[in-house]
């Protein structure tokens, strides 16, 4: 170990802070890069561009923590630096922060620097930040040209509906409207029949976060109606024409609603945000009770959502006395899942030997669940936490999962949102509940066909069901990665006719099946064994096992086809719910792009 004169540690260690901090200046800048190419990309309908933003963002963080850290160690032999240096180096970082924007995701990137240098199985809390140091609590940009988190409009001067039209043209975007006064008169009568004539109360004001969300081919202007004691949360979906126009798609106006876009289940908002805190309290009041973990990782904040996550984990463990146990459900092949009752969430480990049938490695699995991370989710794969070296209590551990696992110290560990497996959903459910499973099932299976997923392993286990707030039914979700292939790497077959009684009546296909090879025609032998299952399954998707529609959507990828995908009900789409609004033939909403 390296034993400076304090003097001398002390600027080394201002320096290794300096040099942090400029590393995680740069990951933000590319952030928010990213989110402003997005609204370039969103004007011209350049999808595929728009989704190679939200792709490499990701990857991003982990490049320049990797930078960072070679800097350190060619500049500073880091590795070599004792234990009171590190703390200098600490200290140094706190005292930067102090005027910082983003000093929360500052300290995660210090933490991830960190622990990439030190190598240990355990950090020690002197040198990481396990609690933030910096409050964030009012930070605002103060420069004179900057735009504020929110803008605050007051309606009784102009009306509501010029109000709203002046909201959506004040973000400038580059195509124009078809027909913004129709699509606003849309957004008031949504309003009205939600809650009735708004009676303007003293405070009567609208306050609209100042930058876009961006994701697959929508952008939403978030925001929320103040009057008197009532808080109204909205989301307003702004979508292309054919044309090349803009339209309102939609307005949405209940906290499940928005708990559903920015759920576990989508890929993560592009979004340029100055004041990533003051964003994630705006959009707390619009969601009571989403941890805040969930709303940094839904606007692409993925390491702080992670930070934060396990602190509320700690603290959960802290103040309860709930024990890790075998979670619920068929056992599976390649991961341990166990979970705290009392805790929203599974932990998932994968097994170091796997039986037969499985024909797998732990490093492909990972490579598995990495595909996941960087796709688009469409609403229907879970997104995952990754941990290593993550120790749990003895004490908390239920004497079965004990049993089952053969360490105390987890190397690698995946964590999802807990949900219903499906099929205890289905087996315990009543029939409106089988009903709405199945047609959502098939509605996922069609969603990942047009993201150009292949599941795999399609039995009922793999797929979840999950509740929004007081949504009475959930949608089901996908979480089981080990089997999953991209669509177009499949080859889509029909079942070849029986040569002979014989291959009639064997148990065995009398066929040859290639690795990629898949026969839709088979599914229903393990899918359809439920009498009321058969029943809703071919009442919504009788199409599900004819290899022709799996086979268009391959075709429909190959050709550079992105499907339309909307992660609400299409019920709520101002062109669905307000006819009579579009009653030209041929209007913008029949030819969404």
């Amino acid at each position: 170990m390296n034993h400076f004169p304090k003097l001398l540690s002390s600027q080394i260690g201002f320096d290794i802070a300096a040099s942090i901090l400029e590393g995680f200046d740069r990951h933000y800048r590319v952030f928010r890069d990213a989110a402003i190419e997005a609204k370039v990309a969103f004007e011209a309908g350049d999808w595929p561009a728009l989704q190679k933003l939200a792709r490499d963002r990701i990857a991003s963080y982990d490049e320049r923590v990797a930078e960072c850290v070679m800097r350190l160690e060619d500049e500073y032999d880091a590795e070599t630096i004792d234990d009171e240096v590190w703390q200098q180096i600490k200290l140094h970082f706190i005292g930067l922060l102090t005027t910082h924007r983003q000093p929360e995701c500052a300290e995660t990137f210090f933490n991830s620097v960190c622990c990439k240098i030190l190598h240990r199985s355990y950090f020690s809390n002197d040198f990481i930040f396990v609690r933030p140091a910096i409050s964030t609590d009012y930070i605002e940009n103060d420069e004179p040209a900057a735009k504020p988190t929110y803008r605050a409009y007051y309606p009784e001067r102009d009306g509501l509906a010029a109000t709203f039209e002046r909201i959506v043209t004040n973000f400038q975007l580059e195509p124009p409207f078809e027909d913004l006064p129709r699509d606003v008169q849309c957004v008031m009568q949504s309003f009205d029949d939600a809650f009735g004539e708004l009676a303007p109360k003293p405070n009567f004001q609208i306050h609209v976060l100042s930058s876009l969300f961006f994701r697959n081919k929508a952008a939403y202007i978030v925001g929320r109606v103040i009057n008197g004691d009532m808080l109204m949360p909205f989301a307003i979906a702004v979508r292309h024409t054919r044309l090349g126009l803009l339209a309102l798609d939609t307005v949405l106006l209940s906290r499940e609603q928005l708990l559903i876009i920015f759920s576990f289940s989508h890929s993560y908002f592009l979004v340029d945000m100055e004041v990533p805190s003051a964003y994630v309290q705006f959009l707390g009041t619009l969601m009571l009770g989403k941890p805040k973990g969930e709303i940094y990782t839904s606007v692409g904040l993925q390491k702080q959502g992670k930070n934060l996550f396990y602190r509320d984990l700690l603290h959960h463990l802290k103040h309860s006395s709930d024990r890790f146990v075998i979670a619920p459900g068929i056992k599976g092949l390649v991961m341990i899942v166990f979970t705290l009752p009392l805790f929203p969430y599974v932990f998932k480990l994968i097994k170091d030997a796997f039986p037969s049938p499985k024909d797998t490695t732990r490093q492909k699995i990972q490579d598995k669940y990495l595909l996941v991370k960087r796709h688009d989710r469409m609403g229907r794969m879970a997104a995952t936490l990754e941990y290593s070296s993550v120790a749990l209590p003895f004490a908390r551990l239920d004497d079965a999962l004990i049993r089952e696992l053969d360490r105390l110290v987890i190397r690698h560990v995946h964590i999802e949102r807990r949900m219903v497996p499906l099929n205890l959903y289905l087996q315990h459910g009543s029939a409106g509940e089988i009903e709405h499973g199945i047609k959502e099932y098939g509605d996922a299976i069609k969603q990942l066909m047009q993201a150009n997923i292949f599941p795999g392993d399609m039995l009922y286990k793999n797929f979840g069901m999950t509740r929004h707030g007081r949504v009475v039914h959930g949608r089901v979700v996908f979480y089981d990665y080990d089997e999953i292939e991209y669509l177009t790497d499949c080859n889509v077959r029909k079942v070849p006719a029986p040569r002979n009684e014989e291959d009639e009546l064997s148990g065995e296909p009398w066929y040859t099946v290639g690795p990629h090879d898949i026969f839709p025609e088979t599914y229903g032998a393990f899918l359809l064994g439920d009498p009321r299952v058969r029943d809703a399954f071919m009442r919504h998707h009788a199409d599900f096992f004819d290899p022709a529609l799996w086979q268009r959507h391959k075709e429909q990828l190959a050709r550079g086809e992105l499907a339309d995908f909307f992660p609400y009900d299409q019920a709520v789409r101002f062109c669905v719910r307000y006819p009579e609004r579009f009653a030209q033939p041929g209007d913008a909403h029949s030819r969404a792009a």
